[in-house]
């Protein structure tokens, strides 16, 4: 048993990794993943309410009808992102400004759906808990590596706290096509390509 939940919650740190993996929930990965700062906020306002949506939902899954289910698994979903936001607003409202509308959108991210449906629907409590802290965390982690290759190339500098830190010295010159939207296709490509050639090996 301790096995089996170890491993739904270690799949999606890599074998089940999105976007890499699962290549879902793009929109919010090539918008917001300008800075490393964004790439966390965005990550782990996700997680959140990936854990906690897959919770609720294996709790009533034996309540909720399978005909309304995915009407029922959105507002599950709306409620929690509703809760990010206005925590979000409270505590942290620069990275709220700066994640802007793609937080409010987390109710249709695919993997959060994807995830109710495909897992917390027909599985217990602690085994829905482990799978959304593994692609919660893999989400975020995501997020992070691919805002971190983006400003590092884009700015020469890693945000952290709201704060750029210089990487490359004074005569560093950025690429500045990584942090535009072309960019984000480019970066994300190759960073799936190196995910493939290492997962081959």
């Amino acid at each position: 048993m301790a096995k089996s939940i170890a491993q739904e919650f270690t799949k999606g740190l890599w074998e089940e990794i999105p976007p890499f993996r699962l290549v879902l929930g793009l929109c919010p990965v090539l918008a917001v993943t300008k800075t490393v700062e964004n790439g966390i906020g965005m990550g782990l306002a996700t997680t959140f309410v990936l854990v906690c949506s897959n919770i609720l939902v294996s709790s009533l899954r034996k309540i909720i009808p399978g005909k309304v289910r995915i009407a029922c698994f959105i507002i599950i979903i709306a409620t929690f992102v509703t809760v990010v936001e206005l925590v979000m607003q409270a505590f942290t409202y620069p990275l709220f400004l700066k994640l802007g509308i793609f937080i409010p959108l987390i109710v249709v991210n695919c993997i959060v759906l994807g995830r109710s449906e495909a897992f917390a629907f027909k599985n217990g409590i602690v085994r829905s808990l482990a799978d959304g802290l593994g692609i919660g965390i893999g989400f975020t982690l995501a997020l992070a590596s691919l805002g971190a290759v983006r400003e590092l190339f884009g700015n020469g500098t890693l945000t952290i706290w709201e704060t750029p830190i210089q990487i490359f010295g004074p005569s560093f010159q950025p690429f500045t096509f990584m942090v535009e939207a072309p960019g984000a296709f480019v970066c994300l490509g190759l960073m799936l390509c190196l995910m493939n050639l290492v997962g081959s090996k």
